[in-house]
This record gives structure tokens, sequence and C-alpha cells, in this order.
């Protein structure tokens, strides 16, 4: 049975993935659990393109695994769908996104509620053994909030407000943020898809 290793160093991100992939009964490792980190420039034009260069760069160097990898980021619309594919990068790579969600914030400041409007989207790809690929879309309607609330979650969770919930993705509790969240609904497209084949 292959194993699944996802292309990624993110430890949160891993903690997900492990959750909502567990029934697979594979081993999932991240890229780094497999002893690869290769440099990868993701220098595609959408969050579909650079999960599959990140794949793909992983898979070159771990043939005989099922290499998956997202690319995820958050949209805002008045802000013309920013940061989107750059989120990660969004003022500077090692920028902390306390600081990444006060400077979107304060570029929201006195924007009414029905301009507010954001979405997470997640591109899930997958390279398999014998080289074939597929992607998945997950997407998450909601909008910016006010202030940075809420301590689950990670990245631009803290001021994505859900108003069916009443509260940001940080807010939720781990296991019902998994189930409605962009990575959730791409990953549980991706897993009937490996369960299908």
């Amino acid at each position: 049975m292959s194993r699944i290793v996802f292309a990624t160093g993110n430890a949160d991100k891993m903690v997900e993935i492990r959750e909502i992939l567990k029934d697979l009964g594979m081993e999932i490792l991240s890229m780094k659990e497999a002893g690869v980190n290769p440099e990868i420039v993701e220098d595609g034009s959408t969050f579909e393109e650079n999960a599959l260069i990140k794949a793909r760069a992983v898979h070159a160097l771990l043939p005989d695994d099922i290499v998956m990898a997202d690319d995820s980021g958050l949209e805002i619309d008045y802000l013309n769908k920013e940061p989107g594919i750059y989120s990660a990068r969004y003022m500077g790579e090692d920028t902390s996104y306390d600081i990444k969600n006060g400077e979107l914030l304060r570029r929201m400041e006195g924007v009414p509620d029905e301009k507010r409007t954001a979405r997470f989207v997640c591109a899930i790809a997958a390279v398999f053994p014998d080289g074939e690929e597929k992607t998945t879309l997950g997407i998450i309607e909601g909008r910016v909030g006010y202030e940075i609330k809420g301590e689950h979650g990670f990245g631009y969770d803290p001021i994505f407000y859900l108003p069916e919930y009443g509260c940001t993705t940080a807010e939720l509790p781990p296991e019902k943020k998994n189930e409605i969240s962009h990575r959730g609904r791409g990953l549980r497209q991706m897993k009937k898809m490996i369960e299908e084949r």
C-alpha cells in the first residue's frame, strides 16, 4: 500500500490533513518526515497550478508514493481578491499572521458589511505512482471580520467571519472547522478519488 506524502512543512496543516484522511488507512507523512525538502518555486497563476507544482516537485523525489499538495489562500473581494495566491507570502514570507491580519483589517476599515465578502480557497493536487494527476477545489464563503478573534486555527482564520455561525473560523472547534473548511472540502473530494482508483 503506497503512502501519502504531503508537500508541506506546516505542522498545523498536517494535523488537519491526518484527521480528514485517516479513514484511508494509509500512512500520511509530511515531505520533511519522508526525508525530502526540495526547493519549490511557486510561479503558477492559480491555486491549482501552484498545488501541482509542489506535488510534482516532491513526486520527482518519491515516485512510489501518492504525493499531495495544497495551495490555499484568502480572497477579499473589496481588495481585488488579495491576498489570493500570495496569501502565504503577503507582506513577506516571514511576517507573522498577527501582523498580516492587522494590516488587512486596517485596509478594510470603514468598509460596510456587504462589501466585506471574502472566501477561503484551497486547491488539492495529487500525483499518483503511475503518473496520473488530479486536482480538486474547496471553497468556503464568508466575510472579513472587524477584529482578530479566536484561538483555534491558524493563518487568516482569526479574521475570517462566518455569518451563519456568528464567529470566525478560529473560534470554531477544530472538528467543526475540518467539516466545513475549504481544505476539508478539497481533501474529502480527493479522498473520494483515491478510494475510487
